[in-house]
């Protein structure tokens, strides 16, 4: 049995851990064990579930403090001898990868899972790195298409030598249930309103002022309306005080940070996720196998849909009162005929069971080619 060294950075809800975490659950670990590298301001390690599954956590300063954060990795890599490391930091893979080098581990796979965009403080950085986010690293994956050759290039990519795996979801846990979402809407109130949903950081890259711009468009044409926000993030103040602003307070239901999510897909008549930018959006997936319309900036690749009939692609010029019409002109067309979509899901390669045996059939074939 082979131990990764996973490193993760900051281990926070959201689609990194969803992802990660959805491979480690369905992977064979009687073969491949995971070791997960999370900074210590990290606000969501799962430490019991992983430990339970026979995993580690191990605790590491956060990137902010680049040599203290390396130095910690190093001790612990050495003491570990690692043959595989596997790094989900997008750009900043490259002082893991310069870790895994200096530790002689003889495979070390670097994975970009999202991109950038000029409105984002973050790009100014990412921007810096990206010509220097292969050095040190054996082997390349990706997300998605779109993120493998932002982070790697088209050459890298178009030789073969960027891997796909796919963001994946468990699709039976986040199938629609029509009971589930009756006892749901019933508990807050909900039955009679059509419900848009947001899941997501409250951060400029997800674009969360927007999101109430289009809704307080919405809620004029469809009084009846509510908003379901579930997250947490630097523009939580922010975002109630638009809220506020525009009066509409009692249409808006904000519960914070959550895990218990399968439900609140449920609830929901709509999913809004007008991105900046994205690599392949776990909460895409999991609304769309629920059976919602699925609403997309055209800043998000076309290849995170997996349901032609509910994804929707709307640019960030149109107008808030413009996305409303086009998000209640798809909610009143889906709510009468409203169904899962867990076979389409799985038939377009983003369950967790199906896809995380080739990830591992990847980990054993680099292993067999060092000997």
């Amino acid at each position: 049995m082979e131990r990764v060294a996973v490193i993760m950075g900051k281990m926070h809800s959201g689609g990194k851990k969803n992802l990660v975490m959805e491979y480690y659950r369905n992977i064979d670990k009687s073969k491949v064990q995971f070791d997960f590298f999370c900074d210590t301001d990290s606000n969501a390690i799962p430490q019991e579930e992983i430990e339970k599954l026979g995993g580690r956590v191990y605790r590491v300063a956060p990137y902010q403090n680049i040599f203290k954060n390396m130095s910690q990795m190093k001790a612990i890599c050495k003491k570990n001898k690692y043959k595989i490391m596997h790094s989900y930091n997008g750009t900043m893979n490259l002082f893991s990868m310069f870790v895994g080098w200096q530790c002689g581990i003889p495979i070390r796979i670097s994975e970009s899972i999202s991109m950038a965009h000029s409105a984002d403080k973050k790009t100014i950085l990412k921007n810096i790195l990206k010509p220097f986010s292969k050095m040190f690293a054996t082997n390349f994956m990706a997300n998605g298409e779109a993120c493998g050759r932002w982070q790697f290039g088209d050459k890298l990519f178009d030789e073969g030598k960027v891997r796909v795996f796919k963001t994946v979801i468990n699709t039976d846990v986040n199938k629609y249930d029509e009971s589930l979402r009756n006892a749901t809407r019933k508990e807050y109130g909900i039955e009679e309103n059509i419900v848009i949903g947001h899941i997501g950081r409250l951060t400029e890259q997800k674009n969360t002022l927007f999101i109430i711009d289009i809704f307080n468009a919405l809620v004029k044409k469809e009084p009846k309306a509510k908003l379901l926000v579930i997250g947490d993030g630097n523009l939580r103040e922010a975002m109630l005080a638009k809220i506020d602003e525009y009066g509409i307070k009692n249409s808006v239901l904000y519960l914070g940070r959550r895990e218990d999510i399968p439900q609140f897909y449920n609830a929901m008549d709509c999913f809004l996720l007008p991105s900046l930018y994205e690599g392949l959006p776990v909460v895409g997936v999991e609304a769309e196998n629920c059976g919602l319309p699925m609403f997309f900036s055209t800043e998000i690749p076309e290849e995170s849909s997996a349901c032609d009939d509910l994804g929707v692609f709307m640019s960030l010029e149109k107008t808030p009162e413009e996305w409303a019409d086009a998000i209640l002109q798809a909610v009143k067309k889906n709510m009468p005929v409203r169904k899962g979509k867990t076979e389409e899901v799985k038939a377009a390669g983003f369950d967790s069971g199906v896809e995380a045996n080739k990830l591992l059939e990847y980990y054993e074939n680099l292993i067999a080619s060092l000997n």
